[in-house]
């Protein structure tokens, strides 16, 4: 067995850089060559589609037939002209990735004869069979048809032979199968919720939108080390592996020079971000070996989420010309950093106004207080919401572990603005004297430096932090569709927004002033929210007990994290925005339940698998050559051989206590996972997943097998080791 190891090691040496074809030496030449984006619509639409389009993506307004027709007809042209020979409707399905069913252009006509047809209908497709999808009880598996329709907002694009058309993903009774949906819906609540607000400041302002920068982390690692791994080839982490001696300890990878061979892979990556319009901008190492970041300029909320779905599919598909295996799972290795996808949001205006950026004027900055202060509080009701959108199985082992934030949603402001928000805390209730008045506006409110200071790194364990002009949503995992944690952070924005006007204008009808009735309101605010703000170090267990103290919730896996999406609170926010409908909501907590569980039960049929077939096979083997080796220095020595052979029996006894542990460790989780998989409720099933296997055995088995690999020959070891895996590039 150790054959596999050492091949795979042999084979890794021999992968040199691969330097890719550079089409132009400016990105900005190739930017958008294979996007049908507003140019390219310019030029292959008619005056009225082209008008119909972007008034669709302005303003939401219905594209007609006739005008579905010609946009179907020049996408089709423009597609054809890039090499295009099929099409697909590009979704994104409730399993967090995206999907697609290629169509060829290609139809048959009479005489023996054929030609490219893609007309308006096929815009909108009746998919033949999406069983494969969960459904969460939406649909019947008998009836397990959806529908996907284009979404305009969203530019088609080419990749390689096709043309991938974005869309939405609806059941046949209308309700959403997918992420993009309720993210679109949560884009129009909050546009329609912080325009209303914007109105107190500026008349201008008639179209909000959130915004999105996401970091995407992950690691590489080489395909014959990857291959040669069944735990990372099946579940996308390392089941088992002792730590190498030198990790990260060092602090040595982060910013450090990008290996030669990374940096190949990369430029081949950002060419193709490029002709596919997503816009890279940042590349580095990060903290763990073998990790790295990319990172795109912000965009509007609905683009960055298909610009990031687009950015790993193109780092999946370029990684494989340089014999790289992309790893977007949150923790593929013990002990050192696990990989995040921090989620930079924020709310901008028609008029080019960032809402959570401080201006010149006391004027501008009362409108930053009131959207910073309207997000805290946002955040603050719906805390145990927030921590519910970015659960996962995978993501629950990075949270709190490794520079990753806790389970404990809180949110770091900084010195700065404590202070100022201090300062709002002591408005008196009801009008303000002309004194009060002047010292907020000339030197609270007025004084607010317009570039604030980012201090976030003084705390990188709040999951939430504000860094200057937008907040920084550090929890979601690494291989998360981003356009679920913006949906929930749209939707609690949109209603708490919704609640703020309804208090002030409740205020201003009783005759107070409108800043007064909005001093007053922020004033509430920041007292009802101030225990969610955390300065400290969120890594101790002083903060623990101090959030506990504080009413935080700290919902460490995700079967618990999950239950606030079916409580009463979460249904009536979904329904009061139009984000989703309760079936919708009900639905997604169930896929996410199933998901969860059926993940575990991989995880833990993989490491039984590994245990039996590869590790206790070597650990016999080995402790047989240890049994010969004893049996030889008795024959040379007599009855003193154990003065000679005392080491060794010594590892007889370990190996073989660590088989007998083992071997009982694995009969034992087969045994619940039999009782547990008779379980018909989803809730229950998971929970059990969650504390009678993955708690109960897991890091048993790992420490137990882990000490097996520092007693056995390095040349006999099956498993390619950590070390390898982690140093190799």
């Amino acid at each position: 067995m150790a054959e596999f190891r050492i091949n795979a090691v042999r084979e890794c040496e021999k992968h040199r850089p691969v330097a890719p074809e550079i089409e132009s030496g400016r990105y900005s030449e190739i930017f958008g060559k294979n996007v049908f984006n507003e140019d390219a619509m310019r030029q292959y639409l008619s005056k009225d589609a082209f008008k119909a389009v972007m008034a669709a993506i302005e303003s939401g307004v219905r594209i007609n037939r006739e005008n579905a027709k010609q946009v179907a007809s020049g996408m089709k042209q423009w597609a054809i002209d890039h090499g295009a020979t099929h099409y697909s409707h590009w979704f994104q399905p409730l399993t967090g990735a995206s999907a697609e069913k290629h169509d060829a252009f290609f139809e048959p006509i009479a005489g023996g004869r054929a030609m490219e047809r893609f007309d308006g209908a096929q815009l909108i497709q009746q998919e033949p069979d999406a069983s494969s999808f969960p459904n969460g009880g939406l649909r019947n598996t008998f009836e397990a048809r959806g529908y996907t329709a284009w979404d305009p907002t969203s530019p088609a694009f080419v990749v390689g032979t096709t043309l991938c058309i974005p869309t939405v993903f609806v059941a046949y009774t209308g309700e959403a199968l997918d992420n993009k949906t309720p993210l679109l819906r949560s884009i129009s609540a909050v546009d329609a919720a912080a325009t209303a607000v914007c109105q107190y400041f500026d008349k201008n302002i008639t179209k909000v939108v959130s915004t999105l920068g996401a970091e995407q982390e992950y690691f590489l690692v080489d395909t014959a080390l990857y291959d040669a791994r069944p735990d990372l080839v099946l579940t996308g982490r390392t089941l088992f592996g002792q730590e190498p001696a030198k990790g990260q300890q060092m602090e040595d990878h982060y910013f450090g020079a990008i290996p030669s061979r990374v940096l190949e892979y990369l430029r081949d990556v950002e060419q193709e971000c490029m002709k596919l319009g997503i816009p890279v901008k940042t590349r580095h190492n990060e903290v763990a070996l073998n990790q790295f970041e990319i990172a795109p300029i912000y965009e509007e909320a609905n683009i960055a989420v298909d610009h990031n779905m687009m950015l790993m599919e193109a780092m999946q598909r370029v990684s494989e010309k340089h014999n790289f295996k992309v790893l977007f799972h949150e923790k593929p290795f013990e002990g050192i950093n696990g990989s995040g996808k921090h989620n930079n949001w924020s709310l901008a205006t028609n008029t080019g106004v960032n809402l959570l950026s401080p201006g010149k004027t006391p004027k501008s900055n009362l409108q930053f207080l009131t959207f910073f202060v309207n997000a805290i509080k946002a955040v603050h009701d719906h805390a145990d919401l927030l921590r519910a959108c970015i659960a996962s199985a995978s993501n629950d082992h990075r949270l709190g572990a490794n520079e990753a934030p806790p389970a404990i949603i809180s949110i770091f402001i900084g010195s700065q603005l404590s202070s100022v928000l201090s300062e709002l805390e002591q408005v008196s209730s009801g009008k303000l004297s002309p004194e009060e008045k002047t010292e907020l506006k000339l030197n609270v409110v007025g004084k607010i430096p317009e570039i604030l200071l980012d201090n976030t790194d003084r705390n990188r364990t709040s999951p939430f932090a504000f860094t200057g002009n937008k907040f920084e949503f550090r929890a979601p995992g690494s291989s998360i569709n981003c356009a679920v944690p913006m949906t929930v952070m749209n939707t609690i924005m949109a209603s708490q927004l919704k609640k703020f006007k309804t208090e002030v204008d409740a205020m201003i009808e009783k005759g107070i002033k409108k800043d007064d009735a909005i001093f007053n309101v922020l004033r509430d605010y920041i007292k009802a929210s101030s225990r969610i703000l955390f300065e400290g170090d969120g890594y101790s267990d002083d903060w623990v007990r101090e959030a506990e103290k504080r009413g935080l919730s700290n919902l460490r896996t995700t079967p618990e994290a999950l239950d606030v999406l079916v409580s009463e609170e979460t249904e009536r926010l979904f329904a009061e925005t139009g984000v989703m409908k309760k079936s919708e909501v009900e639905a997604r907590y169930e896929i996410e339940l199933e998901k969860y569980q059926k993940t575990i039960q991989i995880e833990a049929r993989v490491m039984g698998d590994i245990a039996r077939n590869h590790i206790i096979p070597t650990a016999i083997a080995y402790q047989n050559r240890l049994l010969e080796n004893v049996r030889g220095m008795r024959e040379i020595f007599g009855e003193e051989y154990m003065a000679h052979a005392h080491s060794q029996v010594e590892l007889i006894k370990t190996i073989s206590d660590h088989i007998v542990i083992i071997k009982e460790l694995v009969d034992e989780m087969i045994d619940e996972r039999r009782r547990i998989n008779k379980i018909a409720d989803v809730r229950t099933k998971a929970r059990e997943y969650a504390v009678n296997v993955k708690d109960k055995y897991f890091d048993k088995l790992r420490y137990h097998c882990d000490k097996l690999e520092i007693h056995i020959d390095d040349e006999v070891w099956p498993l390619v080791k950590c070390r390898e895996l982690l140093f190799a590039h």
